[in-house]
């Protein structure tokens, strides 16, 4: 998930969620709001991946992983439905899988190998 993709849906929101509301392994700063919905190829670091699919999203993202309590209200994911809902689901990131061995560090540089503008757009 990239920090603008999470800061975007911050805007839409009553309430703001942080970013372990969706539990992402990988948080990407400095490039567009959903800009990973369209990266195939990337490279963090040593690491190369390959984005397989949008991440679907469930009922865990309106559960508090601080305190284990639902939100009332459905949220984050009433929000994301209204305009993140494609065939198939509710969609927030990205699922990459690594295709090379190596280390990430925090920090480490990306580079997008391979998009395809096609898939920018949900809902």
């Amino acid at each position: 998930i990239t920090t603008a993709s999470l800061a975007d849906l911050n805007r839409r929101l009553a309430q703001p969620v942080p970013m372990r509301r969706f539990r992402p392994n990988l948080v990407i700063e400095g490039a567009e709001p959903y800009a990973e919905d369209t990266w195939t190829r990337l490279r963090i670091g040593e690491v190369e991946f390959e984005g397989v699919k949008n991440c679907s999203r469930c009922v865990f993202t309106t559960i508090d992983p601080e305190t284990g309590t639902k939100s009332a209200d459905g949220e984050p994911l009433k929000t994301l439905g209204t305009y993140r809902l494609g065939e198939g689901g509710i969609y927030f990131g990205q699922n990459l899988i690594p295709r090379s061995g190596g280390t990430l560090r925090v920090g480490d540089p990306v580079e997008i190998l391979e998009r395809n503008p096609a898939l920018a757009r949900i809902g």
